[in-house]
């Protein structure tokens, strides 16, 4: 499983990553369609979730449920693409122009002291500094599938912005 979750995490944030880095700074900050958050806001939205960081370099105690127990319930809510979900206030991503460079490189350094912890700490431990209400405390497993999920959920929502961006542009150079 542990070998699973590295690849999966690894594959996951480097698409995230690849797609944001495909555009640019006038894309990354343009409006797709009524409604939806630019791609550079979706990438913020991401950075500031990616701040579990510190939950899960946090307090911990030992786990006294499956240490995958909310694995299946989080994977089948956030890879359900027909629900639109409202994001927690304290991620929700801002609404001025964002310059790419600090942003990929900000998202780099978070993803990089997730994988650290994925590598390196013992992930059947239950995280005690923040838990979403809708579930309780999380493993540290369970968080890094969360943000698996998550991660995958926006790099759907990102391949969405680009394909109507890209639409947009061939519809503007025909004209």
């Amino acid at each position: 499983m542990h070998t699973e979750l590295i690849h999966q995490f690894e594959q996951t944030t480097q698409e995230l990553l690849q797609i944001l880095s495909s555009l640019s700074e006038k894309q990354l900050n343009t409006v797709p369609f009524e409604g939806s958050w630019t791609a550079g806001q979706v990438g913020e939205h991401l950075l500031k979730s990616y701040g579990v960081a510190e939950v899960l370099n946090g307090k911990v105690k030992p786990t006294e449920r499956p240490i995958d127990e909310k694995v299946e319930e989080v994977k089948t809510l956030f890879l359900n693409f027909d629900i639109k979900m409202d994001s927690p206030e304290a991620i929700v991503p801002s609404e001025g122009l964002l310059e790419k460079a600090p942003m990929i490189a900000s998202l780099e350094t978070r993803i990089r002291q997730i994988q650290v912890v994925l590598e390196e700490a013992d992930l059947s431990v239950t995280c005690l500094d923040f838990a979403i209400p809708e579930y309780g405390a999380f493993t540290r497993l369970e968080w890094i599938y969360f943000n698996v999920f998550h991660t995958q959920r926006h790099v759907h929502q990102l391949k969405n912005i680009v394909k109507e961006l890209n639409r947009a542009k061939a519809g503007l150079a025909g004209k």
